[in-house]
């Protein structure tokens, strides 16, 4: 009888403490990854761990010392297969004319340099598994542009570009870059965080029947880390079916 197993995989999540990052953290549990989640808030981090197993790492991603004790704990925890660049998010939607360029500075550190920097330490580790995945959790506004977006709009392309240059550079070496770009997902804090305002994160879902939500997202990342290593899924769009474009969606009257 062959009582040989596949090796168990191992994934850093970020942003793991709420919405997709939460739901991809349960579903790479469920399908017996080891993972490593991290966020800022502590708390969510410790309740998601007992519920699912996983180990948490409190970390502020724009801290280059809390980068560093992250990085240090993912190595000592042993080998790395998946790094999901999920953290980030969205502050304010004015004009550009009167956009806070303090939340512009905000959103690239959240979204774009967090990436970059976790990304850049871990690669040595990704290498050396000999199948290695960066993941990197992009949005249709990386694909797009819509009225009020811009400081988002600019952040998450500038994340793209991240993941389509480093694909190139990449070429040969056992390691896939994988973007995924979800459009409409309703979760319990993206639009609250970006208007600050509970009505004004409402009336974003308000009349649409079936937006997405963070377990779709999580499916989907958990489907393109599946895949048989010499199959690299360059880039995966997810709407919901109401939404045609970041600007077109069917609303209920």
């Amino acid at each position: 009888m062959d009582t040989t197993h596949p090796p168990v995989r191992r994934a850093l999540v970020t942003g793991a403490s709420s919405g997709i990052g939460a739901a991809t953290v349960r579903r790479l549990r469920a399908d017996g990854w080891d993972v490593v989640a991290t966020a800022r808030r502590a708390d969510r981090l410790a309740a998601l761990a007992e519920e699912t197993g996983a180990v948490a790492v409190p970390a502020d991603l724009t801290s280059e010392d809390d980068v560093a004790a992250l990085v240090a704990s993912v190595r000592a925890g042993g080998p790395l297969h998946a790094l999901v660049n999920n953290a980030g998010g969205a502050r304010g939607a004015d004009p550009v004319e009167t956009g806070s360029v303090e939340d512009w500075r905000a959103m690239y550190e959240m979204n774009v340099l967090s990436t970059l920097c976790l990304t850049q330490a871990l690669l040595p580790d990704l290498r050396a598994s000999g199948a290695g995945d960066v993941l990197v959790m992009t949005s249709t506004a990386a694909h797009d542009t819509y009225p009020g977006g811009g400081g988002y709009v600019a952040a998450k392309h500038a994340e793209r570009v991240i993941a389509t240059t480093l694909r190139l550079e990449l070429v040969g070496q056992p390691v896939r870059v994988i973007e995924i770009a979800p459009g409409m997902v309703r979760t319990e804090e993206f639009s609250l965080n970006r208007l600050g305002d509970e009505a004004a994160a409402a009336k974003v879902y308000e009349g649409v029947a079936e937006p997405l939500v963070a377990e779709d997202v999580a499916d989907a990342v958990a489907w393109t880390l599946s895949r048989p290593h010499h199959v690299n899924v360059d880039l995966m769009v997810l709407r919901p079916r109401a939404q045609a474009s970041n600007t077109v969606v069917a609303r209920d009257q």
